[in-house]
């Protein structure tokens, strides 16, 4: 009698390669690197079952650092090569590594096809606002008045919103994370891994040479408290030092407004409780911004639906379960066809005189 013996749950360092990490000192990217080695051991996943896909970028060295398979692709084309892989074998699971430019610019219309699809894959896009790699550009996510070599008196475009991209594109999973919040990333990187669909999050993540401190507004320790709020799905929408602020809708309208507890009467009730399948307050938390209004951690919006490799997987058994044996060849001959002849000469349509 065969006897299987449980797969050990592999360390984090276990998911790391024999590569030298290259990024700049104090990137974000090494933190993010770290929560996702974190998480693959959380989830216990397989590395001969795991597959990096990366376009171009500092993000795009993601998987020569991992333990698995991995895919360097070209600049924005990630999804269409995750498309691929996840339709040809859908029992890997697939994750995406690309920066807001690699994603949001030249790969803008390939990021809109995967989410709008719901291919199951975990699309990790690290947002810095910035392109780091080709010396500090202007990148789809800079905010208006960035200076930059290429804007040098100021960017004068409207930014990208990650979230609200996705958002717009029917994603059903939409969340946001912070690269430093070491407690907070893995948590949200394994609730995108759970969800069976395309998954976006959004990693705000420093890039200390070219843009350093550009989310400094809220996540530094003194302000953090009030400028985030961290969402969680049937809770009531707290955050502040004490927990003392909330979130409710402004009465007669269909927007946020931050309310404290205590004054005017206001008390936990009167607050909003985060509904992940509501995709209507998914929305307007994806589009607060402090100083005014905290800035939406978690996840953000999640409604599963089937994934495109399995509707794919079923319509192809649908059709193969019918008995009939495929005949290529009449395929390429059936509807409207014509027959190329031997070409016309001249003579064969003039007359003498």
């Amino acid at each position: 009698m065969n006897v299987v013996a449980p797969v050990e749950k592999r360390l984090p360092k276990e998911y790391a390669s024999d590569q030298e990490v290259r990024w700049c000192p104090g990137c974000g990217d090494y933190a993010i690197l770290k929560a996702v080695q974190r998480t693959l051991s959380d989830v216990g996943a397989r590395p001969e079952q795991t597959v990096f896909v990366s376009g171009i970028g500092c993000a795009a060295r993601f998987p020569y650092y991992l333990s698995t398979y991995g895919f360097h692709t070209i600049h924005g084309r990630a999804p269409a090569i995750a498309t691929g892989i996840k339709l040809a074998n859908p029992e890997l699971d697939v994750w995406i590594a690309t920066g807001d430019g690699d994603s949001l610019s030249i790969g803008g219309n390939h990021l809109l096809h995967i989410l709008r699809r719901n291919v199951d894959v975990q699309i990790l896009l690290f947002n810095n606002e910035i392109y780091g790699l080709t010396k500090g550009q202007y990148s789809p996510t800079s905010r208006a008045g960035t200076r930059t070599p290429s804007t040098p008196e100021g960017s004068i475009e409207a930014p990208v919103s990650a979230a609200v991209f996705a958002l717009g594109t029917s994603a059903r999973f939409v969340a946001r994370a912070v690269d430093t919040q070491q407690k907070h990333l893995p948590g949200v990187l394994a609730r995108a891994y759970a969800h069976k669909g395309a998954s976006l999050v959004e990693i705000l993540q420093n890039c200390i040479v070219y843009n350093d401190g550009v989310f400094a507004e809220f996540t530094e320790r003194d302000v953090a408290a009030d400028r985030q709020i961290h969402v969680e799905h049937g809770k009531p929408m707290r955050f502040g030092a004490d927990g003392e602020k909330g979130l409710r809708i402004r009465a007669g309208t269909l927007e946020l407004e931050v309310v404290r507890i205590g004054e005017d009467g206001v008390t936990e009730a009167d607050l909003l409780m985060h509904d992940e399948s509501n995709r209507t307050l998914a929305g307007l938390l994806a589009r607060m911004t402090p100083p005014t209004m905290p800035v939406a951690l978690g996840v953000i919006y999640c409604d599963p639906a089937p994934s495109y490799e399995r509707q794919v997987g079923d319509q192809v058994a649908k059709a193969t379960g019918t008995g009939k044996t495929p005949d290529l060849n009449a395929l390429l001959r059936s509807g409207y066809t014509w027959t190329v002849g031997a070409p016309r000469r001249d003579s064969d349509t003039s007359t003498k005189a």
